[in-house]
């Protein structure tokens, strides 16, 4: 009977121990969900927050590209109306 008794008190205290690592498990495991819950935000905001700069980037003018635009724009008026004035010559030429 005392052998009995040493195994039953024996198999409590190892239940115990098992009890505590799964409490401890248990913390460990909603530590962890917290985390991915956290992680996964942040992640969520990183996309967000990369596809907006990408955005930015797109739609982004730069004060060179409004110059070189502006000189573009400059010579193919330059070269309209050269070919206003030929054509108004020769139609003038024309007339007489």
């Amino acid at each position: 009977m005392k052998r009995f008794e040493a195994k039953v008190r024996q198999v409590i205290a190892q239940m115990r121990v098992l009890q505590k690592e799964n409490d401890d498990l248990y913390k460990e495991l909603d530590s962890k969900d917290e985390e991915l819950k956290t992680l996964r935000a942040e992640l969520a905001q990183s996309k967000t927050d990369y596809n907006n700069l990408k955005l930015a980037k797109m739609i982004e003018i730069s004060d060179t590209d409004i110059k070189e635009s502006k000189l573009k724009i400059s010579h193919l008026v330059r070269e309209i109306n050269k070919c206003i004035n030929i054509l108004s010559s020769d139609t003038e030429g024309d007339n007489e």
